[in-house]
């Protein structure tokens, strides 16, 4: 628990800076509030995993957090991005577009297409065989194997 405070608070302050002057940093941080975010910015680039709930108290939140952290590299080598949202009264663009009760864990693929949604976490092992199912990662995986 005190890993995921440390993380949801960790994950704001660059949030203060940000208000402050005005500019982006420069994010490639793994776990990351989804703020203003919108799913088109990770088309072709990122698979986006997405964590909701109402509370960052929430315990399959932290859980769903934390089991994504401990499989950072095989979810980083999937071209995984974890974006959180624990505000629902924020109503953020990715919110709005997803529309998630309480918990949800949501899978989106590079191109766009939401592959799964599931109302409990799920551990690395299992987002792992979902992503490897899904055609664009095929592909990936063949072209890794094939050099090119």
């Amino acid at each position: 628990m005190t890993r995921t405070l440390a993380l949801v608070f960790s994950a704001l302050f660059p949030l203060a800076a940000l208000a402050a002057d005005g500019s982006a940093p420069a994010d490639d941080s793994f776990v990351r509030p989804v703020g203003e975010s919108d799913l088109s910015e990770f088309l072709w680039v990122n698979r986006p995993i997405i964590v909701f709930a109402d509370t960052p108290a929430d315990p399959r939140f932290q859980q769903q957090v934390d089991m994504l952290i401990e499989g950072e590299d095989a979810m980083r080598d999937r071209d995984v991005i974890v974006l959180t949202d624990t505000d629902p009264s924020a109503r953020s663009p990715i919110r709005s577009q997803l529309r998630p009760r309480g918990f949800q864990m949501v899978f989106v693929d590079k191109d766009g297409v939401v592959k799964l949604r599931k109302p409990s976490p799920w551990s690395v092992r299992e987002i792992g065989r979902s992503i490897d199912k899904t055609p664009l990662r095929e592909r990936e995986i063949r072209e890794r194997r094939e050099g090119g």
